[in-house]
């Protein structure tokens, strides 16, 4: 059975401002997700599921989905700030979505193939999809607790316009990750990559520190440890009563791993991550996207 590609399109893009998946950056008006579906058919995915807010549907249905349907089959799943288990109400006064693994969950009932997870507007690389298409496929029929990512290098993943968030991993010989932690606040200072730690400092880590940019490859069980989890996270009372706690899908796979449930590899990739975090990076991106096309990476026009 060929993998299925969930594409993370819920968010609003808070610095960038705007629907950000939905801004052509390419020659023909390209989207970064059209290259990250490009790139995920020529890696033997065989379906897309796209999450996204349901007040936005009606643009994305005419935007996006009608230029993949005769490519690949599509569907649409919602989230939604109310969208929790039951006992659990959403606090007044949040706005925020719950997070990228309660996106995550808002697929369980339409994928039940083994499955990668991207953002819709950071751009992986045709190699970031090989090696997770590949290591997808391989995997046994019903296979269970056997998960990937894909770990780019901080120092090709940074802004020039602000700090970034990312997952700092470590792994061990194997290439399994031991740990992933989550730091919102990542840039290159006085020549060095640092983030914020737990004490509100700044620290210093190696340009090639293994991090997430949210390229995760999962099989169905993910959904069931995701679920109940989640009715963990809820009955803390700091992450109800923080009206931007989230839900985060390193915050899951970290718990995942620490307790010996499942191990995640770290697929090395010699692909640069870009994209649009801050709307001064949007020029710099239409310009490498150019460049790849100029060099035939891709054609002219995708679709």
């Amino acid at each position: 059975m060929k993998p299925t590609l969930f594409l993370l399109a819920a968010g609003m893009g808070s610095r960038y401002g705007g629907l950000k998946q939905l801004d052509g950056l390419g020659p023909n008006g390209e989207t970064i997700m059209d290259y990250s579906i490009y790139d995920a058919l020529r890696a033997g995915f065989g379906k897309l599921v796209f999450v996204i807010r349901k007040d936005f549907e009606q643009d994305f249905r005419e935007k996006i989905i009608s230029k993949y349907e005769g490519h690949i089959p599509c569907e649409l799943v919602f989230q939604s700030l109310n969208d929790l288990p039951e006992g659990f109400t959403c606090p007044e006064g949040r706005t925020k979505p719950w997070g990228t693994n309660h996106a995550v969950l808002m697929g369980a009932d339409v994928i039940k193939e083994p499955f990668a997870v991207i953002n819709c507007d950071d751009f992986y690389g045709r190699e970031s999809f090989r090696v997770m298409g590949e290591f997808l496929a391989a995997l046994p029929e019903n296979a269970q607790n056997t998960y990937a990512m894909v770990g780019f290098r901080v120092g090709n993943t940074l802004s020039e316009s602000g700090t970034v968030s990312r997952g700092l991993c470590s792994t061990n010989e194997q290439h399994l990750l031991t740990s992933v932690v989550e730091r919102t606040k990542i840039q290159r200072i006085d020549g060095e990559v640092k983030y914020i730690d737990d004490n509100g400092e700044w620290a210093v880590t190696p340009e090639t520190t293994p991090v997430s940019m949210n390229f995760w490859g999962f099989t169905p069980d993910y959904f069931g440890y995701s679920r109940e989890y989640f009715k963990t996270f809820l009955s803390d009372p700091k992450n109800m009563e923080n009206l931007k706690s989230e839900f985060f899908i390193p915050l899951m796979v970290d718990k995942l791993i620490t307790e010996g449930t499942a191990t995640v590899k770290v697929l090395d990739t010699s692909s640069k991550w870009f994209g649009v975090t801050y709307p001064e990076d949007r020029q710099g991106v239409v310009d490498r996207i150019q460049a790849l096309v100029n060099a035939g990476e891709y054609p002219n026009k995708l679709f």
